[in-house]
C-alpha cells in the first residue's frame, strides 16, 4: 500500500448509502410529503412583513407576504423549511400560485395596500399561474399597480433572457418587480441593466452588524450605487437593531425590512381595530 493512501479521507459522498446521505434523503421525502399533503388540504396562508421608508417615520411602503404551510399538527411552517425541496418540482409551481392567489385576495381587500409576492422563475410559463394572475386582475383592476413581484438572484440568473421578457410583459399591466437576495452572488452585472427590476432587496448578508462590520459597509455601499445607477429602489433586509437601522438611513438606503420594524404576522395587520379605527 502506497505512503499516501494512509493519510487519505475516504469520500463518503461516493457512498450513496452512507449515514448522512441516507439521513438527508428521508428528510427530504418527509418535507415533500408535508407539503403535498398541505397543499391538497389547503392548509397555506401568507404571513406578512412590513417594508418601511428610511425616512425617519418608518411609515410603511408595503408588506412583503411570505409563502407558509401548516403540518397536520397546525404548526406553521415557514418557506425556508421546505422551499428547497420543492423548487424543482411542480409543487414549486403550485406554491408560487397559492401565494399569488392569496396575494391578489388581500389586494382586492384592502384597496391601499401595496404588497410583494415571490415566486421562481421557473414558473415563468406555468399556464396556472398566468391564469390566476389575469383572473385577480380581471376581478380588481387596481391590483396592478400594487403587486410586486419578487424574483430571488439565483432564479433570476437561470434564464435571464426569460425573465427580462416576462417583466417586460408584466410591466405593461403595471406590476413592479423586485430582485431578492441581491448581491449573494449569482448576478451577472452585464445582465442587471437589462433586467429593469423596480426594486433591489439587498441580501441580508451584507446588513448584519452593518453598524460595525466595515466590509459589510462598504459592500452595501457599493450595491447602493449600482442600483442608483440602473434607477432602481433599495430595500435593506434582515434589518434587525437601531444600530444598523440608524447607518442605513446615513448611506441613502430607501427602504428597510427585518424584525427591528415587524415579524411576520399571519393576521393581516390592516384587520387590526388600531388601524380600522384611524381608517
Amino acid at each position: 500500500m502506497k505512503k499516501n493512501k494512509i493519510f487519505t479521507t475516504p469520500d463518503l459522498s461516493r457512498n450513496i448509502d452512507n449515514p448522512l446521505n441516507f439521513a438527508t434523503r428521508q428528510r427530504d421525502k418527509d418535507v415533500m410529503q408535508m407539503v403535498r399533503t398541505s397543499l391538497r388540504e389547503k392548509n397555506v396562508l401568507l404571513a406578512y412583513q412590513p417594508v418601511v421608508m428610511a425616512n425617519g417615520n418608518n411609515k410603511v411602503a408595503f408588506y412583503e407576504g411570505l409563502i407558509r404551510i401548516m403540518d397536520k399538527t397546525g404548526r406553521i411552517i415557514p418557506a425556508r423549511d421546505f422551499i428547497e425541496q420543492i423548487e424543482n418540482d411542480e409543487m414549486g409551481r403550485i406554491v408560487d400560485c397559492l401565494a399569488l392567489e392569496m396575494g391578489l385576495e388581500s389586494l382586492a381587500e384592502e384597496p391601499s395596500l401595496r404588497l410583494s409576492i415571490n415566486m421562481s422563475a421557473r414558473s415563468i410559463g406555468y399556464g396556472r399561474w398566468m391564469e390566476t394572475l389575469n383572473h385577480g386582475l380581471k376581478l380588481d383592476p387596481t391590483a396592478g399597480e400594487r403587486l410586486i413581484l419578487e424574483i430571488t438572484e439565483s432564479s433570476a440568473m437561470m434564464m435571464p433572457e426569460l425573465v427580462t421578457s416576462f417583466m417586460q410583459d408584466l410591466q405593461k399591466m403595471g406590476i413592479s418587480f423586485a430582485l431578492d437576495d441581491f448581491g449573494a452572488g449569482y448576478t451577472a452585472f452585464r445582465f442587471l441593466k437589462n433586467f429593469y427590476f423596480d426594486i433591489i432587496k439587498i441580501d441580508g448578508q451584507f446588513i448584519r452588524n452593518i453598524s460595525t462590520d466595515t466590509d459589510n459597509q462598504v459592500l452595501t455601499k457599493a450595491l447602493i450605487a449600482i442600483a442608483e445607477q440602473f434607477d432602481m429602489f433599495t430595500v435593506a433586509e434582515c434589518v434587525e437593531t437601531a444600530e444598523d437601522h440608524k447607518f442605513l438611513e446615513s448611506i441613502g438606503i430607501d427602504c428597510l425590512q427585518g424584525y427591528y420594524f415587524g415579524y411576520p404576522t399571519t393576521a393581516p395587520p390592516w384587520r387590526s381595530p388600531a388601524n380600522k379605527k384611524r381608517a
